[in-house]
C-alpha cells in the first residue's frame, strides 16, 4: 500500500527511497517493542520488590527472621513476575 505526505495541496506519494527508509523505521520499531516485552519483567519487578533498606536493617540488626521475610518477599516478586525465555 503506498504512503503518501498529506499536504495542504493533496496527498504526495513518498518516493522509492522514502518508502524504504520508512520500511526500514518500521522493522526497527518491531524489533524495539519485541526487546522492550522481553524485559517488562524486570521493570515490573523493580517496583514491586521491597526496600533494600528492609534488609540491611535486618542484617545490622541480626534478625535472621527479618532477613528472611525479605528473601521471601523478593523471591514471590520473582514468582509473580517470571523472566521470559
Amino acid at each position: 500500500m503506498p504512503r503518501y505526505h498529506a499536504t495542504s495541496a493533496g496527498n504526495i506519494p513518498f518516493t522509492a527511497a522514502e518508502e524504504i527508509e520508512r520500511d526500514n523505521e518500521e522493522a526497527q520499531h518491531a524489533l524495539d517493542k519485541i526487546e522492550h516485552t522481553k524485559t517488562d519483567y524486570q521493570r515490573s519487578r523493580a517496583a514491586a520488590y521491597p526496600p533494600i533498606t528492609d534488609y540491611i536493617d535486618g542484617i545490622v540488626k541480626g534478625d535472621t527472621t527479618q532477613v528472611q521475610e525479605y528473601i521471601d518477599a523478593c523471591l514471590a516478586v520473582k514468582t509473580k513476575y517470571p523472566k521470559l525465555e
